[in-house]
Order: structure tokens, then C-alpha cells, then sequence
């Protein structure tokens, strides 16, 4: 009897696990997914990584990119961070199938908790986790996304629990899942998550105002608010961590006021609008979720030789050419500068979902179609500025991510639960044919209605014109290609034609598929697996267009994804301290560099955020001062034939050194216009104003008299701890050439603490006494060990809480 029970489950996770491998089957054969986030990830995190491995602790600093960075976004491990042992048992499969595993179980749990049979589950499940949005992510690297996402469905599973009054259970799962959730560490996507719940927990409100059951809601919600409080405090020194670097990263507040070119620069709290903004999704291109390249689909598409495009060029330039040619073609008509793949959630999908929409009963049919209108209405950004602007300006923490597109991760969450309990109430015996007749007719009529009206007339409502068309025009008049771009737009629109066409197939046939089984023609387990196999073939056969074994390479190539070149090899001949810029492309896009140099670049979306504008207002206008200062003693160059070149820098200032003029500014404008003249060698500017200002007025003046004999030197050079040797015969101040992070960085002078400040907009400076002195700087980080001691009480409490819930329960049950 016991095994009975658990056999569906048994069942589940071996379809689970067979469905994610054969998915991505070279993973058998120890090949691994090519991603370009990752890749450059690999880069930036390779001195971490190696450190890790010889001094069996963590750093959580490194040199390697942007001249020196916190490393709690980039690599780091924690203290008691025993949910990433729990991760690694639900995620044991090879990478990416890990992920696409972790959709499926946390979306089963999900329907589980919703009491929807074991099949539809299942379906449920896979439904989920092939969604094209869901699968196509992993092409430029964003695990952490995928991974959060996994977590999502277990988040909502214990709270529903929890709203059905299985509080011991609700709250056990809700807390561990929270716990996973953070520890994913993509705050993007818990936040989004944190909408859906907050959408869930006002249906539930009115639903408990309309019962008159307020009290029980109360307590429901307090068990839920404990739940995911302890879980977010199980990931205390990652939060903590976080938090103190968001001040300091582009997700803080900028002291400028001024742009680069001296404009005025709009205030904010967070990232600009333009940049949070610019990946937003188009009104009509959310069409897109039913119809699959409704705009063209990815940014560029593959065109086969029947298509206009080929026939054109192939009587221009002949076969082999176009051929060529039409292997990456610029189909994407909408307004985002880069798309991976449409977020395809499913024709057959939706029109279940509308199914549900007219079967479904109660609150959850009311959060489900709340959120997932929240979410399409979200990810409109610049296009739906009245939402868009309310939620930057005044809803907390909106304005700290970009992208605003991704919010659709709702919808695509959303969508499926609704679908499968539509197939539930659908496949009931406790409603009436009749209502399901109806509510059949109506679904078919409002999606196979929007397919068939895209199939007739969509190619004449549109103009079809991408970002990108002005490449094409280019191309006509300088080879004589006129009419080349009309043939690229006649593909789009057989693209959407086609693809419009393939919808209304699809749910035609799931349509036919529940009329027989409501006329008792086909009986409701063969529905069932018909509707599996439509639903995935649907979502598999979008998805193998942007995802398949072609984006697959060989294990060694991902994990050493750099090969030094010819210049690499002679800089790393150099054995002393230094930095390298890149300028062979953007230094501040470039993980690449950081695998093989110190490099003033690198790769990340949270960089520093004064060292960002180090970058836009100096660097990028060729401030060979501010490199100078910066230790850069290797540029790497493309010469006439973009070839990889070496300049060596013989003005650099080195790691450290005295200079004897003090310049006081009052602002941060005043100190970054500063650097336009500074004579580095010789002064320093410093901002006497502000949170993190010095005051040195009284400690050396504004003038100082050098030491023509002093020297100071490095003379220790470890990721966490740098040593100088200086010899004076009066007081000097000192610059060196390391970032300033006030929040972990201690400098002592013969072992005793002494203030350093910052200097030259992002560096660190310090007054030296006379004489012979040992000068330390030491990264010590005071929030890892409070947020460690944080994170074992949460875990204290997770465990206890139901312990003694589950042992006083088991009292009241035995009087």
C-alpha cells in the first residue's frame, strides 16, 4: 500500500530526469552548454578560484578586474551556508539539465500542493519547464536566473500549504525554499517573486474579508512572514554582503551631478530609466507568447534556401554566398536591442489557460490572472510609461534592475498553473457539460481567434522594420543588392504567417482533442497523453531552434574557455605587480582579460560604482594620468590588421608613492573634474565633503614637503593582504594604486590600525610618519561573521520551530 503511494512520485522524477537529459543529451557524452556569461564569469573568477584552492578559504576580494572588486557578486562561498549542500542533492544532474530538472520538480510540487492528480502533474511540470523563455536563458549563461526560477514553484508551494491550514508542512517548506530561493543568489527574480506572493496574499485578504475569517488569515500570514524571514536570514552573510557592496555598485546612488560632458545629470536613487528600461518588451510583442516568431523571432534567425532572401542573393551573387548569407539573418522587427529567442509560452498552453479562466473557481483563478496581467503589463517598461515610472519612482528596490522584460518570468509561472487546473476542473465530474461546452467554445474562440486573425491579415498590418534594417540599405548601395532588405522583410513576414498558421493547427487539435472526450469519444487517459505530446512538441520543437546540441562543446574547452595569445604570453613574462587594459575592444565587457592579468576591465552588471565613472568621465576620454595612477603598465592594442599588439607604459606610477600637493575639493564633480589636470606622480586630490570624506586639514595641509630620499615600496603582494616598506626622513602621504573600499579594507602601520582615506576619486591614500615603518593593508570583512552568526540562528530556528510544533501537536492529539 505504501508503495503504491509513493510510486507516481517515483514515476514523476524518473520522467523528470529522463525528459531533462535527452533534452540536452551531449551532456552524457561530458559535454558541456557554450554560454557567454559563464564564459566570461570564468575570467573574472579565476584568481578567486585558484586562491580558494591553494589557501582553502575564501578571499572575497579580487584584483583581477576593474583594479580591484569586492568578490561577494562574483565567487564566493560562505560561512554555515549548509542550503547550498541541499541545493547540490536536488541538483545532481550535469549542468544545464540540472536546472531544467529543478523546473520540473519544484513546478510538480507546486500541482501537488494544489491537489491536481499525479498525470496532469506531471504534465504540469513539463509544460513549465519547456517553456522556450525558461530554456532559452541558458544560451548566454543566466544560471543563477534558471536556478532561482526552479526554486519559485517550491516558494509557492509551502505557502499555499500554509493557506490550507497544513501549517507545519507549509511553513517547513516555505522556509528550506526561501533558504534555496536567496541562495540563488539573482535578487532580480526572488524579487519578482516577492510580487506574485504579494498579489496572492491580497487575493487571499479580500477572500478572507469576504468570509469573515480575518484571524485565521492573520495567522496564516504570520506563519508564511516567519517562514521567509527565517529562510532569507539562512543566507544572512550573502545578504549582508550584498547589501553593503549595492551602496558602492551602479545599484547605488551616484554623488555626480554632472555628466561626462558636463550636463546636468537627472538625480536617482538607483539605475537611470533608460538603462532599467531598455530591454522592454513591445505591447504587440507580447504576441509573441502565442505566436512564436511574431516578431521575427530571435535577433538574428537562420533562413533556409527557400526562403526570399536566398532566391535574391543567389541571382546577385550566387549560391554559395547566399548561402552564407542567410545562415544569420537580422529577422527581429521589435525595439530590443538583443533577443536571444521570443518568450514563447505555448499556443496550446494558453488556450488552456483561458480554458481555466472560465472553469476555475475561487481566489486562485483570481491571483493567477492578476499576476500574470501585472507581469505582461511590467514588462512593457518604456512602452507603458504610467506603470513604469509610478514603480521606478516610489516602489522600493524597482529601480535597482534592469531589464525590466524579465518580469515575465510571472506570466510563465502563472500560466501553466492555471492551465492545468483549467484540465482539472475540465476532466471533473463535479461540472456540468454544458459548462464546460462553453467554456471550450470560448477559449477557442478568444485564442484560435487571435491565431486565425494574425493568419489572414498580419502580414498587412505591420511595416516590419527592425533596429537594424539601416545595415541592409547600406549593403544596396555599396554592392548593388537593391532590394535586399524588401526580401528580408517578405521572410519576416512569411515568419509570421507561418508561425501564426502552426498556432491555430495546435489548438485546433487540443480543441478537437476535449470536444471527443466531452462527446465521450476518446476516454480521458488518452486526452491526456495526447495533450502531452502536443503540448511538448509544441515547446520542444520552438525551443531546438535557439537550444540544441549545436550550442554543445567539449568539457575542457568550457572550463579553459581562454588560450593565452602572443601578447598575453609576453606580458606574463613580466613577474611583477601591474595592471593590464584591453583596449582590442570595451575594457568594461571583458571578462577574458581578468582570466590571464590584473586588468583595469572586466565583466559584471554590479561594478563599482565611482569606478564606472572613473571609466565614462577618464579613461574611456584617454586620461593617461588616470591609468598612470591606476598601475597600468601594458596596453593591449589591435594594429592596422587587428592583430593583438603589446605597449609597454614606462610613465606608470607603480604601486605605491609619495606626493607633495593636496588638492581639497567639496563635491564629487569637483573631484572627478579634478582628475581632468591632476599631475598624479606629484598630487592628490581629495573630497573633504560627503558620507565617506576626509579630514586631513589639520593632519598635513594642503602642501607637503616632500622627501627627495623617501621611498616606499611593495614588498608583500597577496589577494587580501599587501605590504609596503617606507623610509622617510619626514611625514609623507602616500597613494597607492588599490581600489578604496572603506567597508573591508584596514590598514595598520607597525601592526596598529590607521585611517586611510580615499583619494583621487577611487583610491587610497594615507599620511606615513618619519622613519621606517611596515605598512599593511588587510582585507577584513566585519560583515561575513556577523551575517555567519545571523545565518545559524535562522537555521536554529528552522530546525526548532517545527521540532517543538510537530512534538506539541502529537501532545494535544494523545489527551
Amino acid at each position: 500500500m505504501k508503495i503504491n503511494r509513493f510510486l507516481p512520485y517515483v514515476v514523476a522524477i524518473i520522467i523528470f530526469i529522463a525528459a531533462a537529459v535527452i533534452y540536452f543529451h551531449p551532456v552524457l557524452k561530458g559535454e558541456k552548454i557554450a554560454q557567454s556569461d559563464i564564459t566570461q564569469f570564468r575570467g573574472m573568477s579565476k584568481e578567486i578560484v585558484d586562491y580558494r584552492v591553494e589557501k582553502q578559504t575564501e578571499p572575497y576580494w579580487t584584483n583581477a578586474a576593474f583594479s580591484g572588486m569586492p568578490a561577494y557578486q562574483v565567487s564566493a562561498y560562505y560561512p554555515n551556508d549548509f542550503v547550498r549542500s541541499l541545493d547540490q542533492v536536488i541538483r545532481f544532474l550535469p549542468r544545464p539539465a540540472d536546472y531544467v530538472f529543478l523546473y520540473f520538480f519544484g513546478f510538480f510540487l507546486l500541482m501537488i500542493s494544489l491537489k491536481v492528480p499525479w498525470k496532469l502533474s506531471i504534465l504540469g511540470a513539463l509544460c513549465f519547464g519547456f517553456s522556450t523563455y525558461l530554456i532559452i536563458i541558458f544560451v548566454p549563461g543566466h544560471n543563477a536566473k534558471a536556478h532561482a526560477i526552479g526554486y519559485m514553484p517550491i516558494v509557492l508551494a509551502g505557502v499555499l500549504w500554509v493557506f490550507q491550514k497544513r501549517y507545519l508542512l507549509g511553513f517547513v517548506v516555505t522556509g528550506f525554499a526561501m533558504a534555496l530561493e536567496v541562495y540563488t543568489n539573482h535578487p532580480q527574480m526572488t524579487y519578482y517573486l516577492g510580487f506574485c506572493l504579494l498579489i496572492l496574499g491580497l487575493v487571499e485578504f479580500i477572500e478572507a474579508i469576504k468570509k469573515k475569517t480575518t484571524p485565521i488569515f492573520i495567522k496564516q500570514s504570520l506563519v508564511i512572514v516567519a517562514a521567509l524571514v527565517l529562510g532569507i536570514g539562512a543566507n544572512s552573510s550573502r545578504l549582508l554582503a550584498m547589501k553593503e557592496y549595492a551602496d558602492f555598485s551602479t545599484r547605488g546612488t551616484s554623488e555626480l551631478t554632472i555628466q561626462p560632458d558636463g550636463s546636468q545629470k537627472i538625480a536617482s536613487s538607483g539605475l537611470d530609466k533608460a538603462y532599467i528600461t531598455e530591454y522592454s518588451y513591445g505591447i504587440p510583442e507580447t504576441l509573441n507568447l502565442l505566436i512564436p516568431r511574431f516578431m521575427g523571432g530571435g535577433t538574428v534567425e537562420q533562413l533556409g534556401e527557400d526562403s526570399n532572401t536566398f532566391s535574391f542573393l543567389e541571382n546577385k551573387i550566387g549560391k554559395p554566398q547566399a548561402k552564407g548569407f542567410t545562415e544569420q539573418v537580422y529577422t527581429y522587427w521589435g525595439n530590443q536591442p538583443i533577443v536571444e529567442a521570443p518568450a514563447y509560452i505555448g499556443a496550446v498552453l494558453l488556450f488552456l489557460f483561458f480554458l481555466g479562466i472560465y472553469l476555475v473557481k475561487g481566489p486562485l483563478k483570481h491571483w493567477l490572472v492578476a499576476a500574470t496581467i501585472f507581469s505582461i503589463v511590467m514588462s512593457w517598461g518604456k512602452n507603458f510609461d504610467v506603470t513604469t515610472n509610478f514603480f521606478i519612482n516610489y516602489v522600493p528596490l524597482y529601480n535597482k534592475f534592469r531589464a525590466v522584460s524579465s518580469i515575465q518570468v510571472i506570466a510563465e509561472l502563472c500560466v501553466p498553473i492555471l492551465a492545468v487546473l483549467g484540465l482539472k476542473s475540465f476532466f471533473s465530474n463535479e461540472i456540468l457539460s454544458k459548462e464546460k461546452k462553453k467554456a471550450l467554445q470560448n477559449a477557442f474562440y478568444i485564442v484560435g481567434g487571435i491565431a486565425l486573425f494574425f493568419t489572414l491579415f498580419g502580414t498587412s498590418l505591420f511595416a516590419f522594420e527592425g533596429l537594424r534594417d539601416a545595415q541592409y540599405l547600406n549593403m544596396e548601395s555599396q554592392y548593388n543588392l537593391k532590394g535586399l532588405l524588401s526580401a528580408v522583410i517578405e521572410d519576416r513576414k512569411e515568419m509570421l504567417f507561418a508561425d501564426s498558421l502552426r498556432s491555430l493547427i495546435l489548438i485546433g487539435i487540443a480543441f478537437v482533442l476535449l470536444w471527443f472526450l466531452l462527446t465521450k469519444k476518446i476516454k480521458q487517459t488518452p486526452v491526456i497523453f495526447a495533450l502531452g505530446v502536443l503540448i511538448l512538441f509544441d515547446l520542444v520543437s520552438v525551443d531546438k531552434r535557439y537550444v540544441n546540441e549545436d550550442d554543445f562543446k567539449s568539457a575542457r574547452n568550457v572550463e579553459q574557455p581562454f588560450t593565452a595569445s602572443a601578447a598575453d604570453k609576453v606580458i606574463m613574462q613580466d613577474k611583477g605587480n601591474y595592471r593590464v587594459a584591453n583596449f582590442t575592444g570595451n575594457p568594461m565587457q571583458d571578462g577574458r582579460t581578468s582570466y590571464f592579468h590584473q586588468s583595469i576591465g572586466g565583466y559584471h552588471a554590479a561594478k563599482m560604482r565611482r569606478y564606472q565613472e572613473l571609466f565614462d568621465y577618464q579613461i574611456s576620454n584617454n586620461n593617461l594620468e588616470v591609468l598612470n595612477m591606476l598601475n597600468t603598465k601594458y596596453f593591449i592594442i589591435s594594429d592596422e590588421n587587428d592583430a593583438e599588439q603589446v605597449q609597454q607604459n614606462p610613465e606608470t606610477n607603480g604601486s605605491a608613492w609619495f606626493v607633495n600637493q593636496m588638492h581639497y575639493v567639496h563635491s564629487a564633480d569637483e573631484e572627478i573634474r579634478a582628475l581632468d589636470s591632476l599631475q598624479t606622480k606629484n598630487e592628490a586630490v581629495i573630497n573633504t565633503f560627503g558620507k565617506y570624506a576626509a579630514s586631513l586639514f589639520s593632519e598635513i595641509g594642503e602642501n607637503i614637503e616632500k622627501d627627495s630620499t623617501a621611498t616606499i615600496s611593495l614588498i608583500k603582494n597577496e589577494l587580501t593582504t599587501l605590504s609596503y616598506q617606507s623610509n622617510a626622513v619626514k611625514d609623507q602621504f602616500a597613494v597607492f594604486s588599490e581600489i578604496y573600499y572603506r567597508d573591508g579594507w584596514n590598514a595598520y602601520i607597525d601592526g596598529k590600525l590607521t585611517s586611510h582615506y580615499r583619494v583621487n576619486y577611487v583610491l587610497r591614500g594615507m599620511v606615513i610618519p618619519a622613519g621606517t615603518h611596515l605598512i599593511t593593508f588587510i582585507f577584513e570583512p566585519n560583515v561575513i561573521e556577523q551575517g555567519s552568526r545571523i545565518t545559524l540562528i535562522s537555521y536554529a530556528f528552522l530546525f526548532l520551530i517545527p521540532v517543538g510544533w510537530f512534538f506539541i501537536n502529537k501532545r494535544k492529539r494523545n489527551v
